[in-house]
């Protein structure tokens, strides 16, 4: 069984069973605690469930966030 690594602060993260992409905002009790990149609403998240982004998934968050800003 593979350990789980707990992301830090800041990273982009992919939330496999969300499937989406969220900025690491920080952990508590076990748990990691997500948001859009960007901004929004946190979600929390089981570290077994999260993995790197990928460079097409941080890509497309950046490229959504950019388009949230012109609106």
């Amino acid at each position: 069984m593979a350990e789980t690594v707990t992301p830090e602060v800041g990273e982009l993260t992919y939330d496999t069973k969300r499937d989406r992409v969220g900025e690491v905002m920080g952990n508590q009790a076990g748990r990691v605690l997500l948001r859009l990149f960007g901004g929004g609403v946190e979600w929390e998240a089981n570290p077994d469930e999260l993995r790197p982004a990928h460079a097409n998934e941080r890509l497309r968050a950046r490229v959504n966030e950019m388009d949230t800003r012109r609106f």
